[in-house]
């Protein structure tokens, strides 16, 4: 690897890749992109039903996070009661293939992986 590369990573304000892993590699939004995914539109209600695990407050969190940059689309629609659906963007499609690469890669190495935790003692 090129010492200019390396010295880009290093750089934590402006290196392209921290910057982006920051936004959507916590621990829930690579999930909702993978279910607008699957399921192309879907509520907020709908969300929180298939990801139980998360509060309302951390959801609406993420998908500002998402929206934000642009992963996701925000409908709302001038209903009583409102209606709001969320949708993958073009760059939110276009980031679902690699996605689902690490998925693979983790399914494919997550038994060796705890097993590796397990002989040094980590979690």
């Amino acid at each position: 690897m090129e010492k200019i590369v390396v010295k880009n990573y290093a750089d934590e304000e402006n290196c392209p890749v921290r910057n982006v892993l920051d936004r959507f590699g916590d621990k829930w939004s690579m999930l909702v992109i993978m279910l607008l995914g699957d399921m192309e539109v879907l509520r907020f209600n709908e969300l929180h039903k298939y990801i139980d695990s998360i509060s309302q407050k951390m959801l609406a969190v993420t998908l500002k996070k998402l929206e934000a940059d642009n992963l996701i689309n925000r409908t709302m629609f001038p209903e009583i009661p409102p209606r709001v659906e969320y949708s993958l963007t073009e760059r939110g499609k276009s980031l679902l293939p690699l996605l689902l690469n690490l998925v693979q890669w983790a399914n494919k190495n997550m038994g060796e992986i705890t097993q590796s935790r397990l002989e040094r003692g980590t979690k």
